[in-house]
């Protein structure tokens, strides 16, 4: 099989933790007799270095031209402490988001035993949880009106939601519990908030078509509360777009660390794959990143945009050996981590290849 793939690795650890996803594919590529070939593309505050604009038009052609991207991370530490600028980094994540349509972020928690002791949450909390978040992509106050006032003195971003939005992810999500333990929650704050009283009404409609499926309906604030206190009652779980951004990372806590955790960006067409993880500068260069969430994105891209089963669980299985063998990057060691077992970026990455 062939296929073309757009790797964008943007800002910060992004070039670093996507040259090891790509090394991956390739030896996925040598191992199953594919042909994976490549492209490059700017995005985030390296575009706008380069060409002033986070989201050059060449990037989107490329990508809207590839069968998946292969995504880093986007961010600068100049933009954080800057609101005024009208230009950002993030602008070019957003806009591929919609230039793209991918309305859907599947966000799989997932914890490997050997991480148990990891997270900041009891072990025995955390055995045996597996969730598959669907984060609503391309509406919510990330997308709504926005803009200031009275002089610049009130500001406003509108939380807004059509019903064909919620909808199509509803369905998705529905579609994926049916093929998992048949459980669903949908977050919202319908108490509150009359965008998301229309998410539950419509999720309720959608739900009709899908007898088998429980569902349950939860208000964010308890959802946030519960994820911790009892990750293991959840299966799939939709939202929108900002409350699916907390809940998500909340939930790395799950999984001891962001660096584990993969996530797909799809819609209708291109599909995009990236690890939840931000451009993290602080380490950028360091070559101390944790490569394992682009790794497990790219086994993503392999099953979902490819569909490559056998593929993608041959990489999930290299990683689960690697740690296996205690190997372990600086974010998820711990104090009995033996120091030779702390390995780089690069050293990981050569780790993995070799269980492949």
């Amino acid at each position: 099989m062939k296929k073309h793939i757009v790797v964008i690795a943007g800002d910060g650890i992004g070039q670093e933790v996507t040259t090891v996803g790509k090394q991956v594919l390739d030896r996925i590529a040598e191992k199953f007799g594919h042909e994976f070939t490549y492209d490059e593309a700017l995005i985030g505050h390296a575009a706008i270095e380069a060409t002033g604009n986070p989201l050059p038009e060449e990037t989107i052609t490329k990508s809207k031209q590839s069968d998946a991207i292969l995504f880093g991370a986007v961010g600068h530490p100049k933009y954080d402490n800057d609101p005024s600028a009208k230009v950002r980094p993030e602008q070019g994540l957003l806009g591929i988001r919609k230039a793209l349509g991918l309305y859907a972020n599947l966000r799989p928690i997932k914890l490997f035993d050997e991480l148990l002791q990891a997270s900041s949450i009891k072990p025995e909390f955390l055995q045996g949880a597996d969730i598959l978040f669907f984060r609503e992509l391309t509406g919510d106050v990330y997308f709504g009106e926005k803009g200031r006032k009275d002089g610049g003195d009130t500001a406003y971003d509108l939380m807004i939601y059509s019903r064909y939005e919620v909808e199509r992810i509803a369905v998705k999500a529905f579609d994926a519990a049916m093929t998992r333990r048949k459980k669903l929650c949908s977050v919202d704050k319908a108490n509150v908030l009359e965008s998301s009283r229309l998410w539950r009404e419509v999720v309720q409609e959608v739900a009709k078509r899908y007898p088998e499926v429980e569902v349950e309906h939860q208000f964010i604030d308890a959802a946030a509360m519960l994820l911790i206190k009892d990750p293991r009652r959840f299966d799939v779980v939709v939202t929108g777009n900002l409350f699916g951004d907390i809940l998500t990372d909340e939930a790395s806590q799950i999984a001891g660390s962001m660096g584990m955790l993969a996530s797909a960006s799809i819609g209708d067409t291109t599909g995009l794959y990236e690890p939840i993880h931000g451009s993290a500068h602080d380490i950028t260069g360091k070559g101390v990143a944790n490569p394992l969430a682009s790794v497990l994105s790219a086994a993503l891209m392999l099953e979902i945009s490819f569909g490559m089963k056998a593929e993608a669980e041959a990489v999930v299985d290299a990683v689960d050996q690697v740690l296996k063998a205690g190997f372990r990057t600086r974010d998820i060691a711990d104090s009995n981590t033996p120091a030779d077992l702390i390995l780089g970026t690069e050293a990981m990455g050569k780790q993995l290849l070799s269980k492949l």
